[in-house]
């Protein structure tokens, strides 16, 4: 197999989780005793999120999220609440910054799981707000959280 096989099938691999977390979202839905939410929107498409978490000892316990918008938006948001469960909040600042440097390089990082899949998404500049939306939510929502 080419290395542009190899790139194509990678493609078609990531393209396949984000529809699935789009047509299949996980951990969408109201989180009962959330200790912070935060919503977040994108006026120029519609793209609407919020993101409510259960923080314990410092530590993101249950996270969920509601919204609508863009199978981007979306598959990021229900990728991201599986990642940060049982991390750190310091963990997730972390993360945070390691996604932002895979869309900026379009190279998959292993640490974000599942959100590696959206490394394809740097070639499309005007799409990394679609993607950055579900992690804004969450940082307002950790920001509440902590009482900062």
């Amino acid at each position: 197999m080419t290395p542009l096989e190899r790139g194509a099938r990678l493609a078609a691999l990531y393209q396949e989780r984000i529809l699935d977390h789009y047509r299949r979202p996980r951990h969408k839905g109201a989180l009962e005793q959330a200790t912070g939410s935060h919503g977040e929107k994108n006026p120029l498409c519609g793209d609407a999120v919020c993101v409510a978490v259960r923080v314990s000892g410092g530590t993101v316990r249950d996270a969920r999220y509601t919204g609508t918008g863009c199978s981007i938006m979306q598959a990021t948001a229900s990728m991201l609440m599986e990642l940060v469960r049982d991390r750190s909040c310091a963990e997730v600042v972390a993360l945070e910054r390691r996604f932002d440097a895979m869309l900026e390089s379009g190279v998959a990082d292993d640490a974000l799981g599942e959100l590696g899949a959206l490394a394809g998404v740097a070639a499309f500049p005007t799409r990394h707000t679609c993607a950055r939306l579900p992690w804004k939510a969450l940082s307002g929502a950790l920001e509440q959280s902590s009482g900062k």
